[in-house]
Order: structure tokens, then sequence, then C-alpha cells
């Protein structure tokens, strides 16, 4: 009791001067009910220290801010072990290298009362820009969008790149926001995170930049809040064409190269709005996020449809318990399907066609304390990897979390 006591205490000390500490834990079981290789039980977590300093306080550098947050994941993950085939993980904690990884390094300074906003150092892109909440355990209804269409570019959670975004009020309930982030495969690579990801490094193998830009609208509707964006990315990269040659002729006829696209590009939007108001302590909010992405270079997925609802203080009683049902489409790229009719075809193969996969969540969120809460839910993944005559995947799950 002393100690639990000593900390509670030293924490506002350090607050006061300008110091905040922070750690999370979040971890996640799996298993398919149906479907897969075998039936398979995985479990995989993530750890995260964060660190937040007041320059006001510190330095007297009025209106700025540092943060410093290291993450770490270890654990396997039952999509690839149960060989479920699925376009999204089950399990949206695992990957990007299970290994330790500098996820925020940054420093944020404001302006005019905060309608001029500056953020710069090595920063996850989905932050700031397709920014949404991971309260489900399946990927396609958590996290930034677009990082889980192209995330060849957009590199989300816990990944961090250099870059900057500046962020201005426009008046009223209307704001706008561009920034630059460099474009490095290495980032992204599992062996590179394994030995340097720790460091605040600039490797070698930078091919771009990617430039997104993003219009947010934050209204009250019949009194309720409610949060709109709409955004768009443009990336200087080069990249292969995924059907065409360097004749524009078939890649699945010539097996030629590739043709060479001088960038990539995609659009998103993100929609959230409170329909019922407070009545008990209760509320629900429904959701809409869409993400297009280019279909020249898109290898795998072209778009993701993700809509749900969520429902906190359902019960009287449990006034911070959450439910929440999404629904959603991983839908495979068009080209990419061509490209499998024309080789199957063509060399009398059997290839899979692509098409698009349809997922449905259900999860109750329980919360013991205001830093604890267990998660149990029922993910069903119809058509998994977007093809037709995959059988369907069931996962029964448990996402659980503390965070001091």
């Amino acid at each position: 009791m002393r100690g639990d006591s000593a900390r509670c205490a030293g924490r506002p000390r350090l607050v006061d001067r300008g110091i905040g500490l922070s750690l999370g834990y979040v971890c996640e079981a799996a298993t398919n009910t149906q479907c897969g290789s075998e039936k398979k039980a995985r479990y995989t977590d993530q750890w995260s220290f964060g660190s937040k300093f007041d320059l006001q306080k510190l330095l007297g550098w009025h209106h700025a801010a540092a943060e410093v947050v290291i993450t770490d994941r270890n654990g396997r993950n039952l999509g690839d072990d149960a060989s479920l085939n699925t376009l999204q993980g089950v399990q949206e904690v695992y990957g990007r290298g299970q290994t330790w990884r500098l996820t925020r390094l940054s420093l944020r300074q404001t302006w005019l009362d905060g309608g001029l906003d500056l953020k710069l150092g090595r920063l996850p892109v989905g932050d700031d820009f397709a920014a949404f909440p991971c309260d489900f355990q399946n990927l396609t209804f958590c996290g930034s969008q677009p990082g889980n269409v192209r995330g060849v570019l957009w590199y989300s959670y816990p990944v961090s790149q250099w870059g900057t975004r500046v962020k201005v009020a426009l008046g009223g309930e209307m704001s706008a926001q561009l920034g630059v982030y460099q474009v490095n495969p290495r980032y992204i690579d599992d062996s590179f995170a394994h030995h340097q990801g720790l460091y605040p490094n600039n490797p070698s193998g930078t091919t771009g930049a990617l430039i997104p830009i993003e219009f947010g609208w934050t209204p009250t509707l019949g009194g309720l809040p409610g949060n709109c964006k709409v955004g768009a990315w443009y990336d200087t990269s080069n990249a292969n064409d995924v059907t065409l040659d360097t004749s524009h002729q078939p890649l699945a006829l010539t097996g030629g190269t590739p043709l060479q696209r001088n960038s990539r590009s995609g659009a998103h939007l993100n929609f959230a709005q409170q329909i019922t108001g407070r009545d008990k302590g209760s509320d629900a909010s429904v959701f809409l996020n869409i993400t297009q992405s280019d279909r020249a270079t898109a290898a795998s997925m072209d778009r993701q449809i993700a809509l749900g609802v969520t429902w906190k203080g359902p019960f009287d009683g449990r006034p911070a318990d959450t439910i929440g049902f999404a629904l959603g489409s991983n839908h495979g790229n068009g080209r990419v399907a061509d490209n499998v009719r024309l080789s199957n075809a063509r060399n009398a193969n059997t290839r899979k066609v692509p098409g698009s996969e349809t997922v449905g969540e259900l999860f109750y969120a329980w919360v013991h304390r205001p830093f604890f809460s267990l998660q149990p839910n029922v993910q069903y993944v119809h058509h998994p990897g977007g093809v037709n005559s995959n059988d369907a995947v069931m996962v029964i799950g448990l996402r659980s979390s503390v965070d001091f």
C-alpha cells in the first residue's frame, strides 16, 4: 500500500513540473472455431512507454511540447499460423515486427491560441491523418484506415518516419492540415526494426515523400457532437504497375518488365457522429470509414469500407462499459484479378481470383477499473481473402488492456 501511495503521489508532482509518464499494455488472444488449416489459439501483445514534456514549464518555451513513445510487440498471429487467408488481421496489435520500436519522437508548437499547430519529428502518419481509435480487434475497424490499405507507404502505429504536419483552424468548425513524410521501406522491414528500430536514425533507401492533405469539420448536429474528415494523399515514389508491362501490354501474357508509375495516390473519408444524448450516462455513436487507393499500383487491396456503432453505458450501473458492432468490406484490386484471369486462361492455371471479403465483429468491453478492461469479441469473415470458394472464418477473441 505504501508503494502504491508513493506512485500515485509522485506522478502529479511530475506533471506539475511539466513531465507526464504513461504505461500501456494491450493483449489479444484469438482462436478459430471455423475454417483454417487447423484449430489453433494464439496470443499477441504490445507494451507502450510514453513521456510528454511541457516545454513551457520546463524551459519557458511558450505553447510547446515534446513527446517520446517506445513500443514493444510480442507473440504469434492466428491468421498466419492457422492459415485463415484473411486480407486483414484478426489481432490488430500484431505486425510491423514483433520487436522494440521508436514510435514517436516529436516536437509540437502552437500559435494564435491553437489556431496554427506545427508538429515535426519521427511520427506515425496515422496519428494525425485519417486518425481513428482502435476499439475493435479486427484490423478492418482499427486505426488509420489508409495504413490498412496501403501499408507500404502509409506507416501507421507503431511505425514512425521523419515528417512534419501543419494544421490551421479555418474558423468555426472547420480546419485543414497538410503533411510531408519520408517514405523509406526500411522502416517497415522487420529485420531492420529488430536491429535498429529503437534509434532515431535516418537510414538510406528513401524512395520519396508522402504528402497527405485533410479537411476537418466538427459539427454539432441536434446538440450532439460529430466529426468528419476528408483527405487525399500523393506519394512521389516510383512503383510497379500491377497489370501492364513497359509496352503497355498485360503482364500476365508477356511476363515482361512492369511499367513504372511515378507516383501512388488515394483518398479517405472518416465520419463519426453521436446519435443519442446522455441518458443515465449512456450514449451511442456511429462511424463510417472509406479509403480508396489508386488501382494502378495497389498490389493487393485497393479499397476498404467500415461502418459500425458503439454504445457506451449500455446497462444501469455500468457507465464505462461499451458494446460495439461493425461491418466492413476489404476489396481486392480488380486489375490484379484481371491479371489472374488472363494468366489462368493462357496457362491453364487454377489460381483463385481475388474479389471482396466481408467482415463483422461484435464486442463487449467490460471496464473493471478506469485503467483496466476485458473485451471478448466474435469475428466473422465471409469469403476470406476475397475468394468466393474460401470457407467462412469465425474467430473468438479476447482483448484486454491496462493504461496508467
